[in-house]
């Protein structure tokens, strides 16, 4: 067998670099690409003959633009280092395509024998299947576990297994989804379960809650932004659309998108291509839609703080969560699995309810529904030590809610009790928004929503009328 020399090894370089899983791109010391692999091109969708001879900035490298800005005496500051490298630089370049590719860069300068600086070679790491692999492992981490739940839901009343059907043949489609009920009700379960059953399923679910972010913000969100397209914009970001690319983007409390923002999200979803704040390259994305509300979006339509063209849109397939006190057949079984959930946590011999316990909250209204229901048990294992849980256990505001017919709740709660429980835990909270919200179960949001609905003045006496 024939010894290999160096010789050979640089006779079958050009081999070795092409079955590199990494890109690689060499530069002159003028900033032109002079050579690319293979795999660099399948990164970035240029050919080699689009690429080579182009500056470097053509991917738009938003960690290279800081490091070109604070040179002093180069068009780069690797030039300048006196190591001649650049080690572990997780920075976002743009493909050809228009976009965001995440990726892992290294750079060492070339020098010749006489320690002159030639060129510099830069290799890419592609950090997009690490990124979407962490988004995963983040949304199966959010799920409840199954435990005689439909994806996290819990109910066997006739209202629920209408609703866990529709969630089932809503899945088979491609139409657009919109989730209807109260806060608390599992608007976000119900949107995962038709992922999960989707032929999606092994693609992101990116979610997104309108009502937290000012028009501006959301945009940016919604649609990403490259570098310098606003104050603050200091590298480029991918929106949730083109993170969802594949899968499915929920859109929590959508009744509080801008009007301006709707007939923008309305193009996308006709034309299937977006374009990022502050550029003009349209971007395709194949995302499935699914949204929720809390509002009654028909009476938004009438009042014009909804356009009906993006209503149409993105109701499609719409799904209505019952409240709990419509299903108040499903609060034991709720109430058994949250108990023992409780237990495992805390290692408290907690014996399930009185019958004295469970009357009072069979006639509570439950205004913030199955998540006011867990946050109420939550508060009686603090209280409690052992035994069954009695009426001294839960929260003030359950004890001192008036007392109602299960009868009487029919299908929706009354106006009035649900403005009644409003001020009642607002006095409790001190008019604290925060409070408030943590009292009734509900997010502060909604706590600001039914404070402007019912034209409450919070003052700071905590006089609310």
């Amino acid at each position: 067998m024939s010894k290999l020399t160096l010789e050979h090894y640089q006779q079958h370089l050009p081999q070795i670099v092409e079955i590199m899983h990494g890109g690689l791109m060499i530069i002159d010391p003028a900033g032109r690409i002079v050579m690319v692999n293979q795999a660099l091109e399948r990164m970035t969708g240029y050919t080699r003959d689009e690429i080579v001879g182009q500056h470097c900035t053509v991917l738009q490298c938003d960690a290279c633009n800081l490091l070109r800005n604070s040179s002093r005496t180069h068009w780069c500051q690797l030039f300048e280092n006196p190591q001649g490298r650049r080690d572990h630089i997780r920075c976002d370049i743009i493909a050809k395509t228009g976009t965001i590719v995440p990726v892992l860069k290294n750079a060492v300068l070339l020098k010749n024998d006489q320690g002159e600086t030639i060129g510099a070679v830069e290799t890419l790491i592609d950090l997009s299947e690490i990124e979407k692999r962490d988004r995963k492992i983040a949304e199966l981490a959010r799920r409840l576990p199954p435990e005689n739940r439909f994806f996290g839901m819990l109910g066997q009343s006739q209202a629920m297994r209408h609703v866990f059907e529709l969630i089932e043949k809503a899945a088979r489609s491609e139409a657009p989804v919109i989730i209807y009920g109260e806060s608390g009700t599992g608007k976000e379960l119900a949107a995962h379960a038709i992922h999960r059953l989707s032929d999606r399923c092994d693609e992101p679910f990116i979610q997104l809650n309108c009502a937290a972010l000012n028009e501006a913000l959301l945009e940016s969100e919604l649609f990403g932004h490259v570098k310098g397209a606003f104050t603050g914009a200091y590298r480029h970001r991918t929106g949730r659309f083109e993170a969802a690319s594949r899968g499915a983007i929920f859109l929590d409390e959508i009744g509080e998108m801008p009007l301006a923002t709707q007939a923008k999200l309305l193009r996308v979803l006709e034309n299937k291509q977006l374009e990022r704040v502050g550029d003009h390259t349209p971007i395709p994305v194949d995302v499935r839609i699914i949204s929720a509300t809390n509002q009654n979006l028909v009476d938004m339509l009438e009042r014009k703080q909804f356009r009906k063209d993006f209503f149409f849109r993105i109701g499609v397939i719409p799904i209505h969560l019952p409240p709990l006190r419509s299903r108040l057949e499903d609060l034991p079984p709720l109430t058994d699995a949250f108990l023992r959930e409780l237990a495992g946590r805390s290692g408290k011999k907690i014996t399930g309810l009185s019958k004295t316990t469970l009357d009072r909250l069979l006639s509570y209204p439950w205004p913030g529904n199955v998540r006011e229901l867990k946050s109420a048990l939550e508060f009686a294992f603090v209280v409690a030590d052992s035994g069954p849980l009695q009426p001294d256990h839960l929260p003030n505001h359950i004890l001192a809610a008036e007392r109602t017919p299960k009868h009487a709740f029919g299908n929706r709660q009354p106006t009035s009790d649900e403005k009644a429980t409003l001020i009642a835990a607002l006095k409790q909270a001190g008019g604290n928004r925060t409070e408030t919200a943590r009292i009734l179960g509900v997010t502060r949001a909604t706590v600001w929503n039914r404070i402007r609905k019912y034209q409450l003045t919070v003052e700071p006496a905590i006089r609310i009328r």
